[in-house]
């Protein structure tokens, strides 16, 4: 790995030749991702993508280049062409933008304990071990129409100097397991599917035993026969639960991306609506930045890839919008606090807004409670594929649930949908579970692929069903 830094002073020179700021980071992606379908292996990829970035502010612009050689020489030739091209822009024509001032930080750390008590598992263990999870799923469930079975890791390792003085390493490992079955039923094919894992190298989060994992693919089993008896939801708006993964996703899709402030800017609604009531008094939402009660969160940044320490942000605090999600630009601009939201995925991306773990806080509802309170409504969980916009406006896949009628549970659910508008939604939330959950696995799409964290608890609101 380059070691960033013998080149400091440069940084800092680079920065004063531009009158305001450089920066330059060296990045590794190691990406893996292998699926058997059916018992046949399907998809093996394995790639790395490593290089150096170099980005310069001056007169209200950004200028960058990156190279895909990270060496010293490499290094400063980015350095010198982010430089140029930052007061090319600015020399054309000047603009108002600044960047807030944040204190020096320094951070260094890596995730990849696995290395230093496991040893690595070769292709060929990760390919057995697959084979080994297909057999178990086809002895164990034959009337199954198809099963998959795939495993995903992505270790991202970052090195960062500014030239206000901050520095940062990092490892940051996740993996995971994916298992999908599909079963025969008379309206046609239906299909379950669960994750398991988190942060830490794939062979800390995915046991190589397929035996450990029986429990869990009943689980499925019993999730995906129901299904194949299931029945179709009434159309209309009703009282609902939506579990924590699905009330996860809206919170990032639906109302985490409204008050990115590079969005705010472009004309997202939450534009207008700081310090207003936006939600029931009973939400909360909250950026974390890398722990949430003690315990690290799916994608823990100790400093964002501006150099700014990043901090938890209260972005909804007992139903009132407080602030944006902001990089060192956009906090001048509206005047807030930079909390550590510039991300970058690749060494050849610039850092754009991102979330980090994104979560509802837990209320003091008990599920049980909040089942027996619905009289004719549903409670839905295991969110598919959807779309939300700035707006706030959503619709997305809820791909398990069932009947709730009369306080008691009912049928199972066939693959529904929810829409609606997120701050609407949000302001009918009545009732919050005491309990917590974390999905691990996801990826943000804006621009450029990002993993993210999204949690929280399950939420009682009324919401518009898709169905017959």
């Amino acid at each position: 790995m380059l070691d960033l830094s013998s080149l400091k002073s440069e940084v800092v020179s680079a920065g004063s030749s531009v009158d305001a700021y450089s920066e330059i980071r060296y990045q590794e992606n190691l990406d893996l991702r292998m699926t058997m379908l059916n018992g046949q292996l399907v998809s093996n990829l394995q790639e790395s993508s490593r290089g150096i970035s170099a980005r310069s502010f001056s007169s209200g612009y950004w200028g960058f280049s990156s190279h895909s050689s990270p060496t010293k020489d490499s290094a400063r030739r980015a350095l010198k062409e982010a430089a140029r091209n930052a007061s090319f822009l600015g020399g054309k024509k000047s603009k108002k933008a600044r960047l807030v001032s944040t204190p020096t930080a320094s951070f260094e750390r890596s995730y990849a304990t696995a290395s230093n008590s496991k040893p690595v598992p070769a292709t060929s263990e990760w390919i057995d071990f697959l084979k080994a999870m297909d057999a178990k799923i086809l002895a164990r469930y034959p009337s199954l129409k198809a099963r998959s079975v795939t495993i995903s890791a992505l270790d991202m390792e970052k090195q960062l100097l500014t030239s206000n003085g901050s520095t940062l390493y990092s490892l940051v490992p996740r993996g995971h397991l994916h298992v999908s079955m599909i079963k025969d039923s008379a309206h046609g094919p239906v299909t379950a599917r669960d994750v398991r894992g988190g942060l830490g190298q794939l062979q800390d989060t995915v046991s190589l035993d397929p035996n450990s994992y029986d429990a869990w693919l009943d689980k499925i089993y019993e999730m995906v026969s129901a299904k194949a008896e299931g029945v179709i939801p009434q159309a209309g708006t009703f009282d609902v639960i939506l579990d924590a993964d699905l009330a996860g996703i809206l919170a990032h899709e639906a109302v985490g991306h409204t008050v990115e402030a590079d969005l705010v800017l472009g004309g997202s609604v939450a534009g207008g609506l700081l310090q207003a009531p936006v939600a029931s008094p009973l939400i909360s939402l909250v950026d974390f930045a890398h722990t949430y009660q003690g315990v690290t969160a799916p994608q823990p940044v100790h400093i964002d890839d501006e150099g700014v320490e990043a901090k938890d942000t209260i972005i909804i605090e007992n139903g009132v919008l407080k602030t944006f999600m902001n990089n060192r630009e956009t906090a001048d601009h509206f005047e807030q606090a930079a909390t550590g939201h510039a991300r970058a995925f690749t060494f050849a991306d610039e850092p754009l807004i991102r979330m980090r773990n994104t979560a509802i806080l837990p209320g003091k509802s008990k599920l049980d409670a909040m089942i027996s309170s619905i009289e004719n409504g549903y409670y839905l969980a295991k969110p598919g594929n959807g779309q939300a916009d700035t707006t706030g406006e959503f619709m997305f896949a809820a791909c398990y649930g069932f009947e709730i009628k009369n306080g008691k549970r009912g049928r199972t659910l066939r693959d529904s949908t929810i829409s609606g508008v997120a701050f609407e939604m949000l302001k009918s939330v009545s009732m919050v579970s005491d309990d917590f959950a974390w999905e691990s696995s996801g990826y943000c799409g804006k621009k450029q692929p990002m993993p993210v964290g999204m949690g929280g608890p399950a939420i009682k609101c009324r919401v518009q069903v898709g169905g017959q």
